[in-house]
């Protein structure tokens, strides 16, 4: 029997309209979806799917435990019993979509299942998806880097303090649960800081100004320093 192949679908930030035609396809092809989250209605990614491709709905899932914590053995062993779960499927042929947000290449849980099971001998591929910081630079109307200007994009759930001293566009991804200390941080400095949170979704909110950052926001929060223009 042939052997299956797992795809890393990346569905976008948040607004169903941006799904890649090329995704869609991929979806609609599966033989099984895997969600990252043990229940579908907890799962963003899946929302956001159904929206565009309602026959989602009628594939058949696989629920695959992915913590948001921070311990390595804990997560290696996760992370490998999520690699056999999938394999089992492999094995018989099946082709199965593993959905994220934004892109699969960007702080995406998908990678560690992506590495894993090419290590074991299968195939596995990653289709693009539109990342959150682009399609927050089209929600405020301006660009994330002109000329030689730089981008950095950085994990805000971690020391920031370095990353806070390069120059150019800084990208904070992920940043909900540091506000109040992230708050603290920029008040005061000269660059233009605007916070976008659930980009792209239902209860999407735009934050001008570091005064302006909330005390709390959700997990889907991201801010966007850029240094002022004479």
């Amino acid at each position: 029997m042939t052997k299956g192949r797992l795809t890393g679908v990346g569905v976008g930030p948040g607004d169903p309209e941006l799904l890649t035609l090329k995704a869609v396809r991929k979806i609609r092809e599966s033989d099984v979806v895997v969600l990252p989250n043990n229940y579908q209605n907890r799962c963003v990614a899946y929302q956001i799917v159904k929206k565009a491709v309602p026959q989602v709905e009628k594939k058949l899932k696989m629920y695959l435990p992915v913590p948001m914590i921070k311990e390595k053995d804990r997560l290696k062993k996760i992370h490998d019993m999520d690699a056999d779960k999938v394999c089992e499927l492999l094995k018989e042929g099946k082709k199965l979509v593993f959905l994220t947000l934004g892109d699969p290449s960007v702080y995406s849980t998908y990678m560690y299942l992506h590495k894993r099971i090419l290590k074991m001998g299968y195939e596995a591929e990653m289709v693009p998806g539109i990342s959150s910081f682009c399609a927050a630079a089209s929600r405020i109307n301006d660009s994330l880097a002109e000329k030689e200007e730089q981008i950095h994009i950085i994990p805000a759930s971690y020391e920031i303090g370095k990353a806070l001293e390069l120059s150019g566009t800084k990208i904070l991804m992920k940043a909900g649960r540091k506000l109040p200390e992230l708050k603290r941080r920029l008040q005061g400095r000269s660059e233009k800081v605007i916070m976008i949170e659930n980009c792209g979704m239902e209860n999407e909110a735009v934050y001008q100004g570091a005064e302006c950052i909330p005390e709390e926001a959700g997990y889907y929060t991201l801010l966007i320093m850029k240094e002022e223009k004479e």
